[in-house]
C-alpha cells in the first residue's frame, strides 16, 4: 500500500466530528485578551478545556503563572516516552481577539461554532484555537490508532498572542531547560492558498511607531492664517513621502533588508501569492525588480496604518494644530531592529523634520527569523506532507505576517517547522471568522503523518 494509499484508508478513521466537538467546546469560551473583563476566562481555557484533554492523553502539566505582573498565564505539558527519542515542542494560544458580535453576518454568533456547507464559522477557528485543536487531534489519533508517539512531545501554550505575548520570551528564558527539544513543530497563520499544504520556517518581524507633529495649542482660521502658519498635516505627509514614495518602495536605507538569500530565492521561485477571493495584487507597489512573492515575503514592507490631522469627519476652515500618524515596519530576517527608531530619528533630521516626535509603540518587538529552507527538518517535512496529500507543499522561508517564533528559534536555538490549516480568506480578526472544513481534515491528516514519519533520533539541523 503507497502512502497515498493508506493516507485515504486513514481517513475513514479520522475522526472529524470529534475534533468538530471539541472546537465547538472551545470556541464558546469567550477569551478575549484585549477584554480586561475575560481575565478568568483565559486561566479557565487552560484549566477547564486544554489541561484535562492533555492528560487524558497522559501528558503532566503545569500551570506557569506569568512573570509579569497581571499577565495571562501558561500552559505547559510533556508526555516523555523514552529519553532517547526524537523530542517536539509544540505551541499554541488560546486567546482570540474581540468578537465584534454585532457585525457578524454569516453566522449567528462568535461564539457559537456554525457549519455552513464547507465553513466552520466561529471566533478563533482560524486563530488559533482550530488550528491546536487539529494538532491536539492528531496525537488523540496516534495514541488511539498505535499506543504511542513515539516521541516526546511537550506543549507550551499561551493566552496573550493577540496582544503581543507579554512574557513569554521571559518565561522562554526562565524555562529554557524544561522547554529544550530537538524540533518546534506548530500551526499558525494561513496556507498560501487553501488548495495547497504550506510549510513556512518563521516569521517577518513587526515594529509599529507613531510619527506626532504638534505645533500649537489649537486651531486657527486658514483665511486669516493660511499661509502664514506651518500646517503640521503637510509636514506629516511630507516626512512620510520622505521615508516611502508613491509606489510602496523604502527610501530609508537602514529600514531596507540585506539581498535575498540564494536558497530563499529558489525557495520563492515557484510560489505565487494571493487567493482567489482576495484583492488584487499590485504589480507596481513595492520593491522593483522584485518578484510578488520576494515582495511579501523576502522584503521588508513600510505601511501607513492611520494618519489623522483636524476633524476629518467635519473638516472646518482651519488650521489643524497637530498631525499623527502610525506606521508599521515589517521586517525579514537579517534585519537590527534595535535600529530602526534611531534611524528613523536621524532621517527625519536630516530632511529638515525635527519638529516631528517617533515613538515606538510598544517594548516588546516580535524580531523576524528564517530557517534556511534547505535545512534538513525542513526537508523532511516537506517530503513527509507530500507523501501524506500527493502535493508538493509551498514552503515559505518565512511568513509575510508576524508571529513569536523569536522565542522558538532564537532562545531556544530550535529548528521551526510551521504548518498553518487556515488560509487567507479565513477573515481573521474580523467578523465572519471560519475554517474550511476539508482543510481541517487535511491538515489533521497531514499531522498524522509528520509524527508518523517523525525520525525516532534528531536529524542533524543543517
Amino acid at each position: 500500500m503507497t502512502r497515498l494509499e493508506a493516507a485515504a484508508h486513514r481517513s475513514a478513521e479520522i475522526d472529524v466530528a470529534g475534533l468538530r466537538n471539541a472546537l465547538a467546546r472551545r470556541i464558546a469560551l469567550r477569551t478575549e485578551s484585549q477584554n480586561p473583563e475575560r481575565r478568568s476566562e483565559l486561566r479557565r481555557y487552560l484549566i477547564d478545556e486544554i489541561a484535562p484533554t492533555l492528560e487524558r492523553m497522559g501528558f503532566a502539566t503545569q500551570l506557569w503563572d506569568n512573570v509579569i505582573a497581571g499577565g495571562p498565564p501558561f500552559l505547559f505539558a510533556e508526555r516523555i516516552e523514552d529519553p532517547e527519542l526524537t523530542t517536539v515542542l509544540m505551541y499554541g494560544h488560546g486567546d482570540v481577539v474581540l468578537g465584534y458580535d454585532a457585525q457578524w453576518e454569516q453566522a449567528s454568533s462568535p461564539w457559537v461554532l456554525e457549519e455552513q456547507g464547507n465553513r466552520w464559522y466561529g471566533r478563533g477557528t482560524a486563530d488559533n484555537k482550530g488550528q491546536h485543536s487539529i494538532n491536539l487531534a492528531a496525537l488523540e489519533h496516534l495514541l488511539r490508532t498505535r499506543g504511542a508517539l513515539g516521541c516526546n512531545v511537550k506543549w507550551l501554550f499561551e493566552m496573550g498572542e493577540e496582544v503581543g505575548s507579554p512574557g513569554l520570551r521571559a518565561i522562554c528564558e526562565q524555562r529554557r531547560a524544561q522547554l529544550a527539544a530537538d524540533v518546534f513543530i506548530a500551526s499558525d497563520g494561513p496556507r498560501l492558498r487553501s488548495d495547497r499544504p504550506t510549510l513556512f520556517l518563521g516569521s517577518r518581524g513587526c515594529i509599529n511607531f507613531t510619527l506626532d507633529c504638534a505645533l500649537r495649542d489649537g486651531a486657527h482660521h486658514s483665511g486669516n492664517w493660511g499661509g502664514l502658519l506651518a500646517n503640521p498635516g503637510t509636514l506629516l505627509a511630507n516626512a512620510i513621502a520622505s521615508m516611502v514614495d508613491a509606489r510602496g518602495r523604502i527610501l530609508v536605507g537602514a529600514l531596507r533588508p540585506p539581498p535575498i538569500p540564494d536558497s530563499v530565492r529558489r525557495a520563492l521561485a515557484t510560489i505565487e501569492p494571493g487567493e482567489p477571493n482576495g484583492p488584487s495584487i499590485d504589480d507596481d507597489w513595492g520593491e522593483p525588480g522584485l518578484t510578488a512573492a520576494e515582495r511579501v515575503f523576502g522584503f521588508n514592507a513600510l505601511e501607513v496604518l492611520a494618519f489623522k490631522t483636524g476633524n476629518p469627519e467635519h473638516p472646518v476652515n482651519a488650521i489643524p494644530p497637530r498631525a499623527t500618524a502610525t506606521l508599521q515596519l515589517r521586517f525579514v530576517a537579517g534585519c537590527d531592529h534595535a535600529a530602526f527608531i534611531p534611524a528613523i530619528r536621524e532621517h527625519l533630521d536630516a530632511h529638515g523634520f525635527g519638529q516631528i516626535t517617533v515613538v515606538q509603540d510598544r517594548a516588546e518587538v516580535m524580531a523576524a527569523t528564517r530557517l534556511d529552507p534547505d535545512n534538513s527538518w525542513a526537508r523532511w517535512a516537506a517530503k513527509s506532507i507530500e507523501r501524506t496529500t500527493g502535493i508538493a507543499p509551498a514552503i515559505l522561508p518565512n511568513l509575510g505576517g508576524s508571529l513569536p517564533n523569536d522565542c522558538f528559534a532564537e532562545l531556544l536555538c530550535l529548528p521551526t517547522l510551521w504548518v498553518p490549516h487556515s488560509y487567507p480568506a479565513c477573515s481573521q480578526h474580523a467578523p465572519d471568522e471560519h475554517l474550511l472544513a476539508d482543510v481541517a481534515e487535511q491538515g489533521l491528516r497531514i499531522m498524522v503523518g509528520l509524527f508518523e514519519d517523525l525520525p525516532r533520533r534528531p536529524l542533524q539541523s543543517t
